[in-house]
């Protein structure tokens, strides 16, 4: 008989769940942390980001619901994945981007970024940038055609591009501006820190208050929701490796203020690269995977045709997450 004293060992298999958080609660809190930066991308960019956002978020949406009816299964809208995808997807394009092109990349980054793979945890890339990649191969102007922030009139009237007919070319209203990234690579032109981190600039909607986009990956951290290796990883590559060039030649390569706040990086490295499937699972696999990340967004920035890589590196990320993985495996204890 053990006395009172005696303790009993539970031994079960994993996994060992802490606490309750489902997909939905998860999904849900991602929304709460990207609503200050859609939100600023309004502020700034007036009705023409607020209907681009939301055509992108309801193209997700309904396109999610009708291949779950389609395929026999329960629709999946509810736990929230689809909204955050149609969020993200409509932050990348540009603020007078025309409906009808948002709308079909929505119905991309839903049907061949998730459902192509099996759907929630079975995709291997990032749908939303799915979706934008597709987008920025079949409409390139439309894709770099920018309109600047702040703008008298933003929130009285939209601009006509938005209502262009498929496969016409959208005209876009009054005075268009190049990024900071194109007017840097291609004019020379470096654009100030604090514009930058504020969001007072032209862009994709995405492209806002840095530092907002910060509070909000620092919220999902707290929650435990995110793993803050891969944007440290990410963002400390960047700047290191950034500075580094500065350093050698300052007159040539800007700063790594500059390349931090600059373009999507912010965006993709606190919500897109961080997506739970397309990351690797163990830490120093995530260290690695924004390393590698991180390098791949300085090479591109500074020596590749395109004034931005972002998207390229997470994608190229996402497809040597597994690959990480399989290469860092632990080895099974007693196990030669």
């Amino acid at each position: 008989m053990p006395n009172a004293l005696s303790k009993t060992l539970r031994i079960s298999t994993s996994p060992h769940v802490v606490r309750g958080l489902g997909t939905e609660v998860i999904m849900r809190n991602v929304v709460y942390a990207m609503i200050p930066v859609a939100a600023f991308a309004v502020y700034a960019f007036g009705l023409n980001a607020l209907v681009v956002l939301a055509i992108s978020v309801l193209s997700c949406v309904i396109t999610e619901h009708y291949l779950c009816r389609w395929s026999n299964k329960e629709s999946t809208v509810s736990d929230w994945s689809a909204v955050i995808t149609g969020l993200l997807l409509g932050l990348t394009l540009p603020p007078s981007f025309p409906l009808w092109m948002a709308f079909a990349g929505g119905v991309i980054a839903i049907a061949l970024g998730k459902f192509t793979f099996g759907g929630l945890g079975y995709n291997v890339f990032n749908p939303a940038l799915v979706g934008r990649a597709v987008l920025q191969a079949a409409f390139p102007v439309a894709m770099t055609t920018w309109s600047p922030a702040f703008i008298e009139g933003r929130f009285s009237h939209v601009s006509s591009s938005l209502f262009t007919l498929p496969f016409m070319s959208p005209t876009v209203d009054g005075i268009t501006g190049a990024t900071p990234l194109a007017a840097l690579k291609f004019e020379q032109v470096s654009t100030g820190t604090t514009d930058l981190a504020l969001g007072l600039i032209s862009g994709s909607t995405g492209e806002t208050c840095g530092v907002l986009i910060i509070l909000g990956g620092l919220y999902l951290i707290i929650r435990k929701m995110m793993n803050w290796r891969i944007p440290v990883a990410i963002l400390g590559t960047v700047y290191i490796l950034s500075g580094l060039f500065h350093l050698i030649n300052p007159v040539v390569y800007p700063t790594p203020m500059f390349m931090l706040f600059s373009g999507g990086l912010m965006l993709g490295a606190m919500f897109m690269a961080t997506d739970m499937v397309g990351s690797p699972i163990t830490n120093l696999g995530v260290l690695i995977y924004g390393v590698v990340i991180g390098v791949l967004v300085v090479v591109i920035r500074l020596w590749g045709g395109l004034p931005e890589g972002v998207m390229f590196a997470i994608l190229i990320g996402n497809a040597l997450s597994n690959h990480i993985d399989h290469l860092i495996r632990p080895k099974a204890y007693g196990t030669a």
